[in-house]
């Protein structure tokens, strides 16, 4: 890719902020289908497609002043973001984000062991190890290989979910067609769009480390609101699908399956796990690496140093280990599970309101200042 002056793509710079939100906003229950039967379903077909549209423009104003604010501070990890936007209570976000992906993981940790129980008939901890060490490796070559998988991923999930589509469309689409066209309840469609945006919204600060490549409020503004299309569009092209048998499919537990074995195409299927699998590497990858930068930032201000390939490794496997193995043992997995909603209103109200007050009228004040400074003699 040509690069500008400053070392910085436009891949970089425009795509590369909206390819990792998608990555940390995909998870488990996204990649399955589970999160859209959950929050869009219950509103209709077309309510279900209005919800995802609002849930996407959500993403992408929060996303878009995120950027700009994190650009306008210089802020690429959560610790710096939340200092300058919350001064002394900015450890009130680092509590949530501990316990947000000590949930996370351990379901990702499942999840990874189920996949390899079903294809391969693994025991479930050899999948939940083989995610470990996965999340691990790219942790340990810090940014730019987490930009790597980003890239790569993202490319391989757009691309199987395009078939996903194209293959239902052959097996079942007139029953796609019929079910949009028919009359159906779409009340709630905004709860649930609202609901779904802020559940996940926290992936905007997530990724900051990969907005070191912007070079101006343009920059910022432009990734930010792409960010939205690129983390919805996997879901609304699965959504279409599983409108094909609404509304029993809401009922299933992992809805993809559900599908996929209507599709009857077993090379398929594998492939299709295999990028729920990955789905699972980028989104822990962005969450471990994030605290990783955390540290790193802290380190670095306090020894002067880098934060060595051997730190981040133990960093990453302790909490990656802390987090599923822990969690299960002592049942914090069903602790934190039933009151994730209410750590998601937490987000809403340590992160998105602060943002959108705050951290609007920081960058109206900076925009005066510098506009002050233009036109003094």
């Amino acid at each position: 890719m040509p690069a500008t002056k400053s070392g910085s793509s436009w891949f970089q710079r425009y795509l590369l902020p909206g390819f990792a939100f998608k990555a940390v906003v995909i998870g488990g229950g996204y990649a399955t289908g589970r999160e859209l039967a959950e929050f869009f379903l219950p509103s209709g077909p077309r309510g279900g497609l209005m919800a995802i549209f609002l849930a996407m423009i959500i993403w992408s104003a929060v996303c878009a002043v995120t950027f700009c604010l994190a650009y306008a501070t210089k802020s690429w990890n959560y610790r710096t973001f939340f200092q300058n936007l919350l001064g002394p209570f900015w450890v009130i976000f680092e509590v949530c984000y501990l316990l947000f992906i000590i949930l996370i993981l351990a379901v990702f940790g499942a999840a990874a062991g189920a996949i390899g129980t079903a294809l391969l008939g693994w025991p479930a901890l050899v999948g939940t190890l083989s995610l470990i060490a996965c999340i691990s490796f790219v942790t340990t070559y810090g940014t730019a290989s987490v930009e790597r998988l980003f890239k790569w991923v993202s490319i391989f999930l757009y691309a199987v979910y395009a078939i996903f589509v194209v293959l239902s469309f052959f097996a079942f689409g007139d029953r796609i067609l019929v079910n949009l066209a028919a009359p159906a309840p779409h009340e709630g469609w905004v709860l649930g769009g609202f609901t779904y945006a802020g559940y996940n919204v926290v992936g905007a600060v997530i990724i900051l480390p990969v907005l070191r490549h912007l070079t101006s409020n343009k920059n910022a503004i432009i990734a930010g609101v792409l960010a939205g299309p690129f983390a919805m569009i996997p879901a609304l092209l699965f959504f279409i699908c599983m409108i094909a048998y609404y509304p029993q499919i809401g009922s299933e537990p992992l809805p993809s399956d559900f599908l996929l074995k209507r599709l009857n195409f077993p090379a398929f299927h594998y492939l299709f796990q295999l990028m729920i699998f990955l789905a699972l590497l980028e989104s822990g990858t962005g969450c471990v690496h994030a605290f990783n930068e955390r540290i790193a930032e802290a380190y670095a201000a306090r020894k002067g140093g880098t934060l060595s390939k051997s730190a981040r490794l133990w960093i990453t496997g302790a909490l990656l280990l802390g987090s599923i193995f822990l969690a299960a043992r002592f049942g914090l997995v069903t602790l934190i599970a039933r009151g994730y909603r209410g750590l998601a209103y937490m987000f809403l109200a340590v992160f998105v309101l602060p943002v959108m007050t705050v951290g609007v009228w920081q960058l109206y004040a900076r925009r005066k200042a510098t506009r002050s400074v233009a036109v003094s003699p």
